[in-house]
């Protein structure tokens, strides 16, 4: 079930109603609702996987709360990394066991030893890499003692299927998420007001933006051969903004319903392409994956504070683990390199924390060096991209040589396809729009709400009409 979708239109306002009017007794009733509902969204994808998810959720239950009641340390850790070890398994299994057998059986067939790899014939279940890392970072956190096991199997089911974050994040922790679930929530039609208006920014982005810059990108990149250097250009840009209005989109409609049911989710993005550097756009990008690895990956082993070989192997590390976790494709992991080679100049001259404060633009030298801070980050963010979204690595490396080389600038997929100019204009009114909201973390807010609200549906519905896809980027991942 897609957020986009008239199965979810029709979904929300009923568990919406069933939550507030009927179940609304206790905080019990409430959450016992919310998994029922949750449990059904998720099966709606493929009921078959549920089991994969239940399993999860009560696996790191009760070894969270075997490590709490373990008596010795061995105990402890026998209890913590079987939890470790069994969530990483079923994702390796999943998610990555095909691509490590078809590319050992390329090494060896490389060096003349013949080898047919035997690969399993399943679909990647959804959301996997969210709900196991919610797992994850709960029983991390029992272990080292910075939070208490829960034992009300329903808040902890919750916590770990709650519907809206469940597919595509963004990735919770428990100590901000799981205190929310154990009280009764009250209506607040403030709240609620703000979720509708972060429901429809964020179906704009994703129906007015990424899907109309999937159309076009879609085109370029499967023909990348015969397009020029400006079209080839333009495909860059286009995914750019496609990737982003689909993933910030699902993350402003998850957030926006949660606020319904009067829940506050994680912030996942804070308009990461007016970052003035690449550590700063990773501040602002997928916030939640991005703070989740630093936490329980790049802290634990040593972060910045040894030696220079230790800063660089660690910054690899997780920028390289991140890549992998996207997907198991080498484009990924050439993307996740690519970023860590981006940051290594700031983290050796010790400037990655420099732009921590509000972007400001005013007339003056200072907002010289902003501007052209935020388009060579965007710039080498697109460059980025061309990996992400190339099926091969040297697919990846002939488009942007083709950028290069074929040095022909003119309007050949501009003019060749259909309201390209138009498409540009809204691309145009998008990021005037984004800016002038920069310090908002919901954008339909403040004056005239009506009238912005009334345009952004008008859009969703116009745009809506004519478009061919649903699925969200990150439900692959």
């Amino acid at each position: 079930m897609f957020f986009n979708s008239l199965a979810f239109a029709i979904f929300l306002p009923i568990v919406f109603f069933l939550y507030w009017f009927v179940f609304n007794k206790t905080k019990s009733t409430q959450n016992a609702l919310l998994i029922v509902a949750s449990y059904y969204f998720y099966s709606c994808w493929d009921w078959r996987f549920l089991f994969l998810l239940v399993f999860s959720t009560f696996l790191d239950y009760y070894t969270g709360i075997q490590i709490e009641k373990g008596k010795s340390e061995r105990n402890r850790k026998f209890w913590f990394w079987l939890s470790i070890l069994v969530n990483l398994g079923f994702l390796g299994v999943f998610k990555y066991y095909n691509f490590f057998a078809s590319s050992f059986s390329e090494l060896l067939n490389s060096v003349g030893v013949k080898a047919s790899p035997v690969l399993l014939n399943v679909i990647l279940p959804v959301g996997i890499s969210f709900y196991t890392f919610h797992g994850l970072s709960y029983v991390i956190d029992i272990y080292y003692k910075r939070i208490k096991a829960e034992y009300n199997f329903v808040d902890y089911s919750l916590f770990v299927s709650y519907f809206p974050l469940l597919v595509a994040g963004p990735i919770e922790r428990a100590t901000h998420l799981l205190p929310q679930v154990k009280v009764k929530r009250e209506f607040d039609f403030e709240k609620a007001k703000e979720g509708v208006c972060q429901i429809i920014w964020g179906l704009v982005k994703k129906v007015v933006i990424a899907d109309t810059c999937a159309t076009y990108a879609n085109a370029i990149f499967d023909n990348y051969t015969s397009m020029n250097s400006f079209s080839l250009i333009l495909g860059a840009i286009y995914f750019a903004f496609q990737i982003y209005g689909d993933f910030s989109g699902y993350s402003d409609i998850a957030l926006g319903v949660s606020k319904l049911f009067g829940l506050d989710l994680l912030r996942n993005f804070n308009y990461p392409y007016f970052s003035r550097d690449i550590a700063e756009f990773w501040r602002r990008w997928h916030i939640s994956l991005s703070s989740w690895f630093r936490d329980y990956l790049y802290i634990p082993l040593g972060g910045s504070k040894g030696g220079l070989w230790m800063k660089i192997r660690n910054t690899f590390i997780i920028f390289i683990v991140s890549g992998f976790w996207h997907g198991a494709n080498w484009t990924y992991l050439a993307w996740g390199f690519l970023n860590a080679l981006y940051f290594l100049p700031l983290l050796l001259s010790n400037s990655n924390r420099n732009n921590i404060d509000e972007i400001q633009i005013k007339f003056n030298f200072d907002s010289v060096k902003v501007l052209i801070g935020i388009f060579s980050t965007f710039f080498i963010t697109c460059v980025a991209w061309v990996f992400f979204r190339a099926k091969t690595i040297a697919d990846a490396i002939l488009y942007l040589k083709r950028i290069v080389t074929n040095r022909n600038f003119g309007f050949q997929f501009l003019e060749n396809e259909r309201y390209n100019y138009e498409l540009l204009l809204l691309i145009g009114i998008f990021i005037l729009v984004e800016w002038n909201n920069r310090t908002k973390v919901e954008p339909l807010s403040g004056k005239r709400t009506m009238l912005k609200v009334t345009l952004a549906v008008a859009a969703i519905l116009a745009f809506g009409t004519y478009s061919d896809y649903k699925e969200f980027i990150y439900f692959q991942f």
